[in-house]
């Protein structure tokens, strides 16, 4: 529908059009599904806080010369966490460092010397000790939150409907989906609810979370455009599984991935990973069957002609003229 010039008269005209009920309405979950919602989102914020510092503190040591974080992969693992505390306690001696390490860290002692051999003063202690005292703050609220989680979830599934599937069946079930962890699925089930009847197709929940590319198309010519912003908080969650799944070996997905990088680059690959992620979580959700892969062989059980094709194409781009014909007539 056209619209008018002047926002007061768009404004009048989108009222019209919502009192005769031509605009539906948007989503919106139950009041216990948003309280999940906001847990789940303030431990994210929560966890990104709590990398700052983790950052703020390799920063520190690499002031002080210490490149502790180019020989351990974790400053706040086990062996990190020990040298960084002996360094606060006022430790200076390299070699008594590199013995707080464990035995199953991949540096040899050499190179686990050389990188705490540096020049740490008091005021880089200092630094170390407010920013250690934030990290451990922060990840006491993150299991307060994480309890908080438990509870909710609990309580949701005793004052659930009798047709709903409580929601410590449909986690585990969305765990079964390549680069799905246990925390990812409450994070997605936080988002989109357990209630797929909102949304008619798949198509529809992918363009709400704004996994679809969007319309930039002129004189005729489709022209390149970006994601749409649609749900941020799942849209973000959803690449990070992509990238998981990506990794994961005999997977539909890994298989899907390295299909599109070719033609379409890593970060369109891994969003259509990501749709397909969805795809199969919507599917999960309102058919209530368990994840079934379709292989990592799935393009090549595909119509053998298509793939020939493609081939054959492939061939005449590299110079070469390639006429193909069935074993059967060959013989």
């Amino acid at each position: 529908m056209l619209g008018r010039k002047t926002d007061i008269n768009d404004a009048m005209w989108i009222a019209d059009l919502l009192a005769r009920g031509l605009i539906k309405a948007s989503f919106v979950p139950e009041e216990e599904i948003q309280e999940l919602r906001s847990l789940m989102r303030t431990r994210k914020q929560l966890v990104r806080e709590q990398t700052r510092h983790v950052q703020r503190l390799e920063k520190t040591l690499e002031e002080a010369n210490i490149k502790l974080g180019t020989v351990i992969s974790d400053l706040m693992g086990a062996s990190g966490r020990r040298m960084i505390e002996a360094m606060i306690a006022g430790e200076r001696d390299p070699h008594r460092l590199a013995g707080l390490a464990e035995r199953t860290i991949k540096a040899s002692p050499k190179a686990l010397y050389d990188a705490l051999h540096g020049r740490l003063r008091e005021q880089h202690r200092f630094v170390l000790q407010l920013h250690l005292q934030q990290w451990d703050a922060i990840d006491a609220a993150i299991r307060q939150i994480d309890q908080r989680v438990a509870e909710q979830i609990k309580r949701m599934d005793a004052e659930a409907a009798d047709r709903q599937p409580p929601f410590r069946e449909l986690i585990p079930g969305l765990c079964a989906i390549p680069g799905v962890s246990f925390l990812s699925a409450t994070a997605i089930l936080a988002e989109i609810g357990r209630d797929m009847s909102r949304f008619p197709t798949a198509g529809h929940l992918i363009s709400w979370a704004g996994l679809c590319p969007g319309q930039n198309q002129s004189a005729g010519k489709r022209k390149s455009s970006r994601l749409r912003r649609g749900a941020p908080w799942l849209k973000t969650m959803l690449v990070q599984c992509a990238w998981a799944a990506k990794r994961a070996k005999n997977s539909y997905y890994s298989a899907q991935f390295h299909r599109l990088r070719s033609r379409r680059g890593p970060q369109k690959a891994i969003c259509a990973v990501a749709a397909s992620i969805l795809t199969a979580i919507y599917h999960m959700l309102k058919s209530g069957l368990p994840y079934r892969d379709l292989g990592v062989d799935y393009f090549d059980r595909r119509s053998p002609e298509a793939k020939a094709k493609r081939l054959v194409t492939q061939l005449a781009k590299l110079g070469f003229a390639a006429q193909l014909q069935p074993l059967a007539e060959a013989a």
